[in-house]
């Protein structure tokens, strides 16, 4: 007997189980749900983690890409400040 002949019969047996009794499809969504978040969770982490070299990488460039604004925004409003006292 081939090993996939019993993976089928385990499935078979669970999704039976899943069907028949409303607690054990209550349990597979909340255990199917839970996997999900936590996923999610793990892969927020990783993505958003300060630690990790390429999220830091992402900030301070946008850091610097913001600093650049600001200083544009800032030096145009002293000219024009300083245009507005001449006149």
């Amino acid at each position: 007997m081939e090993y996939y002949y019993f993976l089928l019969f385990i499935f078979g047996l669970l999704g039976w189980f899943i069907v028949t009794d409303e607690s054990v499809k209550k349990a597979f969504v909340y255990l199917t749900d839970f996997t999900l978040t936590k996923y999610r969770m793990w892969k927020w982490w990783l993505l958003n983690n300060p630690k990790n070299p390429i999220v830091k990488y992402f900030m301070w460039r946008r850091s610097m890409k913001m600093a650049k604004e600001l200083a544009e925004y800032f030096d145009e409003k002293k000219i024009n400040e300083q245009k507005q006292n001449r006149s």
